[in-house]
């Protein structure tokens, strides 16, 4: 965010007069109406012509007045200390406010988790309160490096949870609690890259012709393979969101449950017979699909890729979204594309994925050294 300067200017007005006042560029939010704002009259007024002594003795001091104003504004700017909405904004306890995002998330238990524990380590770095007025770089800083160094946290913990705090922040200014997102200030915490797991075209289609104790959840599986779509996406999934016909082709329209950006997806002919039959409009595709795969279920669900000879991977139900990503890359989708079906909103998390396929070729030549010509 570009850091925003303040101007002293004036404006004619009548009887001969200049009224001051400060440009801010860019805008901040006023404190007194909690809205954005390039201006904040002073209240203060030269004469546009000096008549006597007394009047250029006026303008000098009124100017040096509202000169010593805008110095002021520009050091509370520059310290974060200006722009708040008001006094009993600056006054809202941070740490409840983010409870309450937190809570928010209570419907997608694997977010609302990373936000309860946010919470947490949150309020030990902060024992004695945070206010929004009490929000500094430098505080933010701080629970970055308490996260670092201070805790045992494996490095993607520390970096999801610095990233609920930042995000937090931005929530705050969005609310009009701040005149600015702090958090842009403080650069995210680095995460590791995490080996993605998935199984191959060939993998996949031997998966298709072994049996499944929960047929329900091999059907998904491979429902998930071949779209993208994330296990709350398939189970939330109606017919009524199952659209087109055998000639023009089939496709889905639907919410993602984590973005809740609009998605259509294309259905290869290959997913339909994984559907089952159609049903009324307001039936689940996969009726019955558990809303977390754990326990027994996890278990058979081990026992299934064991039957198709699949030991050597520690494979969960995201690893079917995966799956369909290093699918899509091998078979020769651009990257650019895969992305747009996965539906992220930002290219970097689909690099991951062509990393995968590029490790894929490397492993493919090294297996050619063995060879005896």
């Amino acid at each position: 965010m570009k850091a925003t300067k303040v101007f002293l200017r004036d404006k004619a007005i009548a009887k001969g007069r200049k009224s001051l006042y400060l440009d801010f560029y860019p805008a901040v939010v006023h404190p007194g109406t909690g809205q954005q704002t390039r201006r904040e009259f002073l209240g203060l007024y030269l004469y546009s012509k000096t008549a006597s002594p007394m009047e250029s003795q006026h303008n000098k001091e009124t100017k040096a007045l509202a000169e010593s104003i805008r110095a002021k504004r520009q050091l509370e700017i520059q310290n974060g200390q200006y722009g708040v909405a008001s006094d009993t904004k600056k006054k809202t306890d941070f740490i409840a406010f983010f409870r309450q995002l937190a809570d928010k998330r209570f419907s997608s238990e694997g977010n609302y988790g990373n936000w309860s524990s946010a919470y947490n380590y949150l309020t030990d770095y902060f024992a004695h309160g945070l206010t929004v007025g009490d929000l500094t770089q430098e505080r933010i800083e701080g629970f970055k490096e308490y996260l670092i160094e201070e805790t045992d946290l494996a490095q993607n913990s520390k970096a999801a949870y610095f990233s609920k705090f930042k995000a937090a922040i931005k929530q705050a200014f969005m609310d009009g609690l701040l005149r600015e997102d702090l958090g842009k200030r403080v650069p995210a915490i680095l995460q590791e890259e995490t080996k993605r797991e998935f199984v191959t075209i060939e993998e996949l289609q031997t998966l298709a012709k072994t049996a499944c104790d929960i047929p329900v959840i091999k059907n998904a599986f491979i429902f998930s393979a071949l779209t993208g779509l994330r296990l709350s996406d398939v189970r939330k999934l109606t017919w009524g969101e199952v659209q087109g016909s055998e000639e023009g082709g089939h496709f889905i329209r639907f919410a993602q449950q984590k973005t809740k950006g609009q998605e259509t997806v294309t259905l290869a002919l290959p997913v339909l017979k994984f559907m089952g039959e159609r049903r009324d409009k307001s039936q689940p595709v996969f009726p019955e699909l558990p809303e977390k795969i754990g326990g027994w279920q996890a278990a058979k669900m081990t026992q299934w890729f064991m039957r198709a000879g699949i030991d050597r991977k520690k494979l969960t139900f995201h690893c079917a979204r995966h799956s369909f990503a290093t699918i899509q890359l091998t078979l020769g989708t651009d990257i650019y594309t895969v992305s747009k079906l996965l539906g992220h909103k930002e290219l970097k998390t689909t690099q991951i994925y062509a990393k995968v396929v590029d490790q894929k070729k490397t492993d493919a030549i090294n297996r050619m050294n063995s060879l005896n010509l």
